[in-house]
């Protein structure tokens, strides 16, 4: 093994992995971390990668060689060659001297192999009490009812034809949040169903895909989705009722859980934090 969980376990203030995101805490282990640098050489995606439904290749490896593993403080970076490119670092331990040397890494780096961006993503515990950055939020499916909420949320193709035409000409107004590429997805018929609320014969909330997957341990999960209200429309609970429709159709599935992240402070963060989700901590990325 590369990795000595003694030293690495007690600098894992948040549940974050490199390349694959945040990981519920019960499978959390150095056989995760042992893995993410076995995919590094070979290329492919592991097993339990959120990022395989996707098909083709992952974007982004762990440069193994250049992983900086200390009793105080790990550093893991990693090369996206996605558009300009860019170089993270992710930075466990709480040193200042840990960080510069994270600040340093990235930089070397991102020169190294001519990308434009660099990065450290530092994982913080929930206990911090100003946060700034990514919140992990943890849904448990286990543990009480999730019934379906009031309120028009179906599968697109549950609704009317005519309704289900105006799923296009939406996904491209929320092209930021990722929904024309989820349509290009359903289009080719490569995802869960997504599940979308509308009014007045037009759909303006949505959220997907909808799918059910075994994590590292073989806890079945929910997998992550893109979610999106038109802003003309928000401050009606349409929101809310999606997501809880979410959480319904989630449950009533097999998963035990699920995994979200939210910008501190955002829409997204509040509705979650109004729900009672648990929080694992942050994750704050800054440029160098």
């Amino acid at each position: 093994m590369f990795f000595r969980w003694d030293w690495l376990r007690p600098q894992l203030t948040a549940p974050i992995v490199p390349t694959l995101g945040p990981i519920h805490p019960d499978a959390l282990s150095v056989g995760i971390f042992e893995d993410i640098l076995r995919a590094a050489d070979t290329g492919d995606f592991l097993p339990y990668d959120k990022d395989q439904r996707w098909g083709g290749e992952k974007d982004e490896k762990v440069l193994r060689e250049n992983v900086v593993h200390q009793p105080d403080h790990t550093l893991i970076p990693t090369l996206n060659r996605r558009g300009r490119g860019t170089v993270k670092v992710f930075a466990y331990g709480s040193s200042d001297s840990a960080m510069g040397e994270a600040a340093e890494l990235a930089t070397k780096l991102a020169s190294t192999h001519a990308v434009a961006s660099a990065r450290i993503v530092r994982p913080l515990g929930p206990e911090i009490t100003h946060p700034r950055g990514t919140r992990i939020h943890l849904k448990d499916l286990t543990t009480s009812p999730c019934p379906a909420p009031d309120g028009p949320v179906h599968p697109i193709a549950a609704w009317p034809t005519a309704v289900q035409n105006t799923f296009a000409p939406f996904a491209e107004t929320m092209a930021a949040d990722g929904l024309a590429f989820l349509h290009t997805q359903v289009q080719a018929g490569r995802c869960g169903p997504v599940l979308a609320t509308a009014i007045e014969g037009r759909i303006v909330g949505a959220i997907g895909p909808m799918e059910v997957r075994a994590d590292a341990i073989g806890r079945p999960q929910l997998m992550p989705q893109y979610f999106a209200v038109l802003p003309e429309t928000r401050g009606q609970g349409l929101g809310r009722i999606l997501w809880r429709a979410a959480m319904h159709w989630g449950q009533t599935h097999g998963a035990a859980y699920q995994l979200l992240q939210t910008e501190v402070g955002g829409p997204s963060d509040r509705l979650c934090r109004s729900e009672g989700l648990a929080s694992l901590g942050f994750s704050r990325m800054t440029h160098v």
